[in-house]
Parts: C-alpha cells; sequence; structure tokens
C-alpha cells in the first residue's frame, strides 16, 4: 500500500458516506414518494458506487477488485431500473404527483 492508495481510498469511501447522507436528508424533506424515490435511487446509486471504488482502490490490483467492479457495474444498471419500475407501479396504481401547494392524492376508481 503506497499513501497515495490510502488517501484516494479514504476521498472515495469519505464521499460514499456523504453523498449516502445527503441522500437520506433527501428522503426525509421531499414532499411525496416520486422525489423521494428520485433522491433515494439516484444519490445513494452514487453513494455506493463510491464506497465500492474506495475499497476497490484499497485493495488494489487482485480478484476482491474485480469482484467490486463488477458489483458496481451492477448496482449501476440495476438501482434505477428498479426505482424506474417503482415509481411507474405507483403511477399505474393511482399515486398522482405532488406539484406545489397540493398534497399528493389516490385516485379511486
Amino acid at each position: 500500500m503506497t499513501l497515495l492508495q490510502d488517501i484516494a481510498s479514504v476521498v472515495l469511501m469519505l464521499g460514499g458516506a456523504a453523498f449516502m447522507l445527503v441522500g437520506s436528508v433527501g428522503i426525509v424533506r421531499m414532499p411525496d414518494f416520486y422525489t423521494r424515490t428520485h433522491a433515494a435511487s439516484k444519490i445513494d446509486t452514487l453513494g455506493i458506487m463510491l464506497l465500492l471504488a474506495g475499497l476497490a482502490v484499497y485493495e488494489g490490483l487482485t480478484l476482491a477488485t474485480f469482484k467490486l467492479v463488477l458489483v458496481i457495474v451492477f448496482v449501476a444498471a440495476a438501482n434505477p431500473v428498479g426505482a424506474h419500475a417503482l415509481a411507474r407501479s405507483a403511477r399505474k396504481a393511482g399515486l398522482k404527483p405532488w406539484y406545489r401547494g397540493k398534497p399528493a392524492e389516490v385516485e379511486v376508481e
């Protein structure tokens, strides 16, 4: 391990933790399901990817690094798709998005 590798891994992991913290605050502060889903999927995806990248840099060039890179690719592909599927099914179920000053309502059919 070199000092530069240690510093890079710590910076990446702290950046990932910071993004995940911001995403958690966004989930609490957003007004409706759709904006909360957006905060959870976008910010947490980036946070997890940065954390895993920090772990990969810390490991160096090993088989574990290859596995971490594969996990990063799968997270980058699966998390946005899952959030889209959640939002689409909520919309099909009748959950209306929040508009300025109007709370979200559920359509009754």
